[in-house]
């Protein structure tokens, strides 16, 4: 079936792609939908000017027509797939493939343009993220490697630690060495993170420096059993800043009003200075510890519950055994933190209107 002169005027104007036609002046005189869309001028804002304002500069107009000039771009009066730059009315710049050609009057004399533009944001971005999915499956393989040699490496050294100090405190030594163990886990998961979105084209941003922004690759807690925990006002006490922002993270996912400190002193004057549910604290910190601390809630605010959690396994400096004489029983172990298990141990601690809800 042959197209009427109408409809195929019909098709092009409702092109999803530039189409702009010009005189022998430059200046515009067709402008479809499709331009209107992706440069965001209305036809009566465009029609009639010169054609170099949907362009970063005069020059880079010059730089197309010159290309429909020489027959290296397509042929003759002819370019194809030639990419240049065009300006949207919000200052937007647009990579572009334009293909087009120089109409001519009866007597050869350029009568005017034509182009057919296509927007190459997309495809430009799917390219981008192809070359950065390659580039983070070879990282993902060489930082591997030296990760799982650290780890174990790691692992040998506190062994040596608790060795060599016999019945000495070693309880610092040992807690920095579990940081250092739980950041090369942090590693891990963005390196987790990176491979998800390899797989699955999806990705989230964030917040940089000014407008600049960046691929969020921290890890996503899903709320689990959030009915429970929703709405509760907990304070995290811990002198570990990737401590404080994991759980933070964990329980905003649970609908908590979450605020963190990184000591004793510190937690105190959030404690004086708002109503709070529950108080999460470590053990071994600067300046006050867990059962300092825990002492100064029980004397000052009894209704308050307290939840102690260290990375040991076992009471190095006594401070549970200490708390728990005076009515503790409320203890999680963090090595590494297990949502699910936080989740319960948070309800039972809450749910029973105090220092309860023991869990080893």
């Amino acid at each position: 079936m042959a197209l009427s002169k109408d409809r195929l005027e019909q098709l092009i104007g409702r092109s999803r792609d530039i189409i702009v036609a010009t005189d022998r002046k430059g200046n515009v005189v067709y402008y479809n939908d499709g331009a209107s869309r992706i440069l965001g001028y209305k036809p009566d804002e465009i029609m009639g000017d010169f054609v170099g304002r949907v362009y970063p500069s005069v020059e880079e107009a010059r730089r197309v027509m010159s290309a429909m000039r020489d027959e290296g771009h397509g042929g003759r009066d002819i370019v194809e797939n030639f990419q240049t730059t065009f300006t949207s009315k919000t200052g937007e710049e647009i990579p572009v493939a334009i293909s087009g050609t120089l109409l001519r009057d009866e007597d050869g004399a350029v009568d005017g343009t034509i182009g057919f533009a296509k927007d190459l944001r997309e495809i430009l971005r799917k390219d981008q993220l192809a070359t950065l999915g390659e580039v983070a499956v070879g990282l993902s393989h060489e930082i591997n490697n030296p990760l799982a040699v650290i780890l174990n490496q790691t692992e040998l050294l506190e062994k040596d630690v608790e060795r060599l100090a016999g019945d000495a405190d070693c309880s610092v030594e040992t807690e920095r060495i579990d940081a250092m163990r739980r950041e090369i886990g942090r590693i891990a998961e963005i390196l987790e993170r990176l491979s998800q979105m390899v797989q699955t084209d999806v990705y989230e941003t964030v917040e940089y420096v000014g407008p600049a922004r960046m691929i969020d690759l921290r890890k996503k807690y899903e709320a689990g059993d959030g009915q429970h925990l929703a709405g509760l006002r907990i304070l995290v006490v811990d002198d570990d800043m990737g401590i404080q922002r994991t759980l933070k993270e964990i329980l905003e996912a649970d609908g908590c009003a979450v605020e963190t400190a990184g000591d004793g002193v510190v937690a105190l004057e959030r404690i004086n200075a708002g109503h709070l549910d529950l108080v999460l604290t470590d053990v071994v910190m600067p300046r006050m510890d867990g059962y300092e601390l825990y002492q100064a809630i029980r004397r000052d605010h009894p209704q308050l519950a307290v939840l102690m959690m260290t990375a040991f396994h076992y009471d190095r400096d006594h401070v549970i055994k200490r708390s728990r004489l005076e009515g503790l029983e409320g203890v999680i172990f963090k090595k590494p933190v297990d949502p699910k298990r936080l989740r319960e141990v948070i309800k039972d601690t809450v749910g029973k209107g105090g220092q309860t809800g023991e869990t080893g």
